[in-house]
């Protein structure tokens, strides 16, 4: 544990050093320029990727799902009021375990399904948590990824998706044919960490090669994304803020796509 303590408090002062350098030259164009005077034209070497809300959404929104389905095992709650009841049981701390993802997520989920409808039908949630591991039930947030992360492999650097997750996240990515386009696959439930605990994000950053002050992490969530990251060492961009587009992170790495 004193090791991993060490070694956190060295990448955290690698990305505070950057962190300052950033905020004194003026801005995302001088850090950058920075970076490249360290590094090269290619500003990182790894390119870290959250899934849910990055790479990845619902097709359908939560409620209509949890609702649509579970007409027929007698949920007669409102989309609203699963909706709410769900933010609800999310929110309250997970007493079985630190980790809200452990292996498949079965009784987490379980949990949280019958808190948000009512309902403790067993087939009602198997019926629910399997539809969550179809193409049917997700889509791609960017149609232009796969050109770009084959662009960013092609120019050295390295793809891995970080994600809070349970184990359905890689059959997931292979029904959604895109498992081929990362190097590896860091997910919570595997690694036994979850955002914004930085192990996950170092995790990553070996499962590539890489180190840690050498990969930038993109993801949607301030504190599980960018605080998380930043912790660990890593850089990061704040997804729909610091970037939009997969092709602007590319571009911001320096890669043409």
């Amino acid at each position: 544990m004193a090791a991993i303590r060490r070694n956190l408090c060295r990448l955290q002062r690698v990305y505070s050093s950057a962190a300052a350098i950033e905020s004194t030259t003026g801005g995302v164009k001088d850090y950058e320029d920075y970076r490249r005077s360290l590094y090269g034209d290619i500003t990182h070497k790894a390119l870290l990727v959250d899934a849910v809300g990055t790479l990845l959404v619902p097709s359908q929104p939560m409620a209509q799902i949890y609702r649509q389905i579970g007409e027929k095992y007698g949920v007669e709650y409102s989309e609203a009021e699963i909706l709410n009841r769900y933010r609800r049981a999310y929110e309250q701390p997970w007493g079985r375990s630190r980790l809200r993802y452990v292996n498949d997520g079965r009784p987490f989920w379980q949990y949280i399904v019958r808190s948000s409808t009512g309902c403790s039908d067993f087939q009602y949630f198997e019926e629910l948590y399997n539809y969550y591991t179809t193409n049917k039930a997700w889509h791609l947030c960017d149609p232009d990824a796969e050109v770009v992360f084959e662009a960013l492999r092609k120019a050295g650097v390295k793809v891995a998706v970080v994600s809070n997750f349970d184990t359905r996240l890689r059959p997931l990515l292979q029904a959604l044919n895109c498992e081929h386009w990362f190097d590896a696959v860091a997910v919570s439930a595997e690694v036994a960490a979850e955002k914004p605990n930085p192990t996950i994000f170092i995790k990553a950053c070996e499962l590539l090669g890489v180190k840690p002050e050498d990969a930038v992490h993109v993801g949607d969530d301030r504190r599980n994304d960018l605080w998380g990251a930043r912790d660990a060492g890593c850089d990061a961009w704040l997804w729909g803020s610091d970037v939009h587009s997969f092709k602007e992170v590319a571009q911001r790495v320096g890669v043409r796509v």
